[in-house]
């Protein structure tokens, strides 16, 4: 009786571990699928067919780059001291909204985005808010950090000189503010800290920025390698350089480590949740892109009901 408790129990487990695995690996092919996707809406006016030691040498480099981060992060714009007074602040709890409003009235480009911000559709306030006081408060002491750290790091992604970085950083920021905030919204349900989400989505592009920089030199200038393997290739690589980069740049270790292991989150809290940010914000611009259908699989049967809100949410965000 013992045995053949043990061998139902045996079976059991194995049953289980094999249902395990294999969501597993649908859940790796899906994330395959949608980073491949991306990548063709990414490069579809730029894209060509190049001799593999062309697409060899720009992952080597790449390679290489996360072995030397001060060069790699020589490639793209420094992080700017943003309102240093003011992300001090908000880490003090005695500071008052009032206290912030006055800081922040110093500057007036963040005075009109942190007024825009607290207007727009994402926020829906009942009536206009006009004065930087009530916006902070619409805002919340959270929402400030993320709106300053979406500012720092706007130039780094936008700012790129020449050839393909140049014509697709637009849509690499996008898709970096739309990472940061699903991100920031999938972090409590896995006990990770929304602030260091929204970080972390905002940092992970920065790797993939160089590759295109370097795709430029490499290759044919203004135009990119536009094999399945080569770009999802590229995006596991750029996303390593940006981790390399962020601990160059002193970034919380947590954040750091959240990107190097996204690609593969494992039990990390804050890895899953960028790793679910990264995937919902690629969704939501192919869906923007007419590329999928909002009852695409990967929508329908890759989220559950609180990631689809979240890729709902991202297109209020947008608005």
């Amino acid at each position: 009786m013992k045995n053949w408790i043990k061998g139902l129990l045996g079976n059991s487990e194995q049953a289980a571990t094999a249902a395990a695995a294999d969501a597993h690996a649908q859940a790796e092919s899906a994330g395959a699928e949608i980073d491949a996707a991306y990548y063709r809406w990414l490069t579809a006016s730029a894209g060509y067919e190049a001799p593999d030691d062309v697409e060899r040498r720009i992952l080597d480099e790449l390679r290489q780059l996360a072995r030397d981060p001060a060069a790699a992060a020589g490639l793209v714009p420094r992080v700017p001291e943003v309102i240093p007074q003011l992300l001090a602040s908000l880490g003090d709890e005695g500071t008052s909204n009032a206290d912030l409003a006055r800081q922040a009235s110093q500057d007036v480009v963040l005075v009109a985005e942190v007024v825009r911000e607290a207007n727009s559709a994402y926020y829906r306030p009942l009536t206009p808010v006009k004065t930087v006081e009530a916006a902070i408060m619409m805002l919340g002491q959270n929402g400030l950090r993320m709106l300053l750290a979406r500012l720092a790091f706007r130039p780094i992604i936008t700012m790129q000189s020449s050839g393909f970085a140049r014509r697709a950083a637009p849509q690499v920021w996008s898709q970096s503010e739309k990472c940061a905030l699903a991100a920031s919204l999938m972090a409590p349900g896995m006990t990770a800290g929304a602030f260091e989400a929204y970080l972390s989505g905002l940092m992970q592009n920065v790797g993939l920025l160089v590759a295109f920089r370097l795709a430029d030199r490499i290759g044919q200038e203004g135009r990119i390698p536009g094999s399945r393997a080569f770009g999802l290739a590229v995006q596991e690589h750029g996303r390593a350089l940006s981790a390399q980069v962020a601990r160059h740049w002193e970034f919380p270790a947590d954040v750091c480590e959240a990107i190097a292991h996204a690609g593969e989150p494992g039990e990390q809290p804050l890895a899953k949740a960028l790793a679910l940010g990264d995937r919902i914000a690629k969704l939501r611009l192919l869906i923007d892109g007419a590329v999928i259908d909002e009852d695409d699989t990967l929508v329908t049967e890759g989220l559950d009901n609180f990631q689809r809100r979240c890729l709902n949410k991202l297109a209020l965000a947008e608005d």
